[in-house]
């Protein structure tokens, strides 16, 4: 990079590994960024002071529903994409997978069409796509509708297969019952993410689907077979493993914050556990009430629910996580920001400048909580 044209001190700096205190975000001429020793600036290079807080890479989120007041379910669009990812940029996020929940094949190919074309046109924010579902287990469907659930045929198959040709990040969540562990290394070798969740399956069955390679679990606790004393379940073998990723959502709501310290103390690669909002048309938007797939959800009290109070995804931004895992569930606040930002990153197989500050040309993201009234302001600087 070219030297440091400008300057940001007086806060902590997360780089995307490592948590630096007394150090300064330097801004090249060429728009790159680096991370160096406040003495190691030039001399009367600007200085813009910062009154604590932390900058870091800007949030990568792996499971977005929607966003802004609406839905991907119900409309696959760019429009409708850009609209998310300006809701999601408005709480620190600049990046995201787009998720479908289980629907029609036509609205799947549609999707996939959408996303292609958002990132033809360089919507900010939108490096690929999350299909979750149909694949999955109608025993812990959760908010899917059942009646659109189904095993993977062959033409599902090429329909992922081309999706993958086609977008850089192609991330799915089946259940290992509906899907064989031949379609699941067709995918994984295609350089899809394959994620287990909304799954019964036994643990011998998660443990096959791994080792066909499947990488990851969607939503670690919520809508899969439980860790028991005879029966470890997807839980379990997510657990035993140091290989597998697992998102979380850290609202408290979905997970208690023991369970969540305990399952960090159980995992190999406690690491590899990553922060997902799961969210919905109510991210960046005030609204109380919105559709999915012809069903109302309400939001109340930091919940989305049906009718019948089965939980709807998530009420949930990238900082309240932080907040969560750090002074509920303990996390070093490295780590924390790790969580929301490099380690996601990781799964992406094409991350660009995703979870990392150093090196990269772009902006990052400034976050500050006012001590006193707990409100937080997020700001992009670079």
């Amino acid at each position: 990079m070219s030297g440091v044209k400008k300057a940001y001190l007086g806060a902590q700096i997360f780089d995307g590994q490592t948590l630096h205190d007394d150090h300064a975000l330097g801004v090249g001429g060429d728009g790159y960024l680096s991370v160096l020793p406040r003495q190691a600036l030039p001399e009367g290079c600007p200085i813009t002071h910062l009154a604590g807080g932390v900058i870091a890479p800007r949030f990568v989120d792996l499971q977005v529903n929607g966003g802004g007041g609406v839905m991907f379910n119900d409309d696959q669009s760019v429009a409708t994409l850009r609209v998310i990812a300006q809701a999601h940029a408005t709480t620190g996020t600049g990046a995201i997978l787009p998720t479908l929940i289980t629907d029609t094949p036509a609205r799947t190919a549609a999707a996939i069409d959408a996303v292609d074309a958002a990132i033809a046109q360089k919507v900010d924010g939108i490096v690929g796509i999350h299909l979750e579902g149909p694949h999955l287990s109608v025993a812990r469907k959760g908010a899917h509708d059942p009646h659109l659930i189904r095993a993977m045929d062959d033409m599902d198959l090429r329909v992922l297969l081309n999706a993958a040709d086609r977008l850089a990040n192609v991330m799915v969540t089946l259940a290992p019952e509906n899907v064989t562990p031949l379609q699941i290394k067709q995918l994984s070798d295609a350089g899809i993410t394959v994620s287990l969740g909304h799954t019964d399956a036994d643990v011998d069955t998660c443990h096959a689907a791994f080792d066909a390679g499947a990488r990851c679990v969607t939503h670690l606790f919520n809508a899969m077979s439980q860790l028991g004393s005879r029966a470890p379940g997807l839980v379990g073998a997510a657990l035993a493993r140091d290989d597998v990723y697992a998102g979380l959502i850290a609202d408290a709501i979905h997970v208690h914050p023991t369970t969540m310290r305990i399952a960090l103390a159980a995992k190999p690669q406690s690491e590899r556990v990553f922060l997902v909002t799961d969210a919905m048309a109510t991210a960046g938007s005030d609204i109380q009430k919105f559709s999915l797939n012809g069903r109302d959800v309400f939001r109340h009290d930091g919940r989305l629910t049906l009718d019948d109070g089965t939980l709807a995804g998530a009420d949930l931004a990238m900082p309240r996580a932080i907040d969560v895992m750090v002074e509920q569930v303990g996390d070093d606040i490295g780590q924390a920001f790790a969580r929301a930002t490099s380690t996601p990153a990781q799964l992406l197989r094409d991350p660009g400048t995703a979870g990392m500050i150093s090196g990269h040309k772009g902006t990052a993201l400034y976050r500050k909580r006012d001590a006193i009234t707990g409100q937080d302001a997020v700001q992009v600087i670079g």
